[in-house]
């Protein structure tokens, strides 16, 4: 699959079948630049990690493998350590991917998605929603945790200090 598929980007293998995804469009490259800025503002300046966005390539379920393309995640110097190169193919789970809603997507599916980020070992998923500029929080097999445009995303667990109000990610 990667051989073959790992230079492209809309497509994910998905219990061993190859998925095309349609291109998500403008709006949904806005939404993950702002998340991309957002948190690599923050790795970077407290020196936490790896910031990486298109499609980055993480398995999250093998016999029939499966590879799903992350739109931002987040590895720490704790997953990868810093004078360790990042691979040229899929990484280790990393500590957060932040998944943004295409026009095509369906609720379930993405939900089911942001679950297999966290079997695979994610420890949080965020889901942002361009359409009501709103956002999920995914932790373990508990339910996701909403949060309106006026309210605060925090990442404690995984970015302690980290607060941007949900509404920066939709600017």
């Amino acid at each position: 699959f990667l051989a073959k598929y790992g230079d492209e980007s809309g497509v994910e293998l998905i219990k061993g079948r190859v998925v095309r995804l349609p291109l998500p469009g403008g709006r949904h490259g806005v939404v993950c630049g702002n998340a991309y800025f957002l948190v690599r503002e923050f790795v970077k300046r407290h020196d936490l990690g790896w910031i990486m966005s298109n499609d980055t390539f993480v398995r999250t379920g093998e016999e029939p493998d499966t590879f799903r393309g992350a739109d931002v995640c987040f590895l720490s110097y704790t997953r990868l350590p810093k004078d360790q190169a990042v691979p040229d193919g899929p990484i280790p789970a990393p500590d957060l991917v932040i998944e943004v809603k295409s026009p095509t997507d369906r609720l379930k599916p993405l939900s089911d998605k942001a679950y297999e980020y966290i079997e695979a070992g994610v420890a949080v998923v965020v889901v942002l929603f361009p359409e009501t500029r709103t956002a999920a929080i995914y932790r373990g097999e508990s339910l996701p945790v909403a949060f309106a445009t006026t309210d605060e995303l925090v990442l404690p667990d995984v970015l302690p200090g980290f607060a941007v109000p949900v509404s920066r990610f939709f600017e």
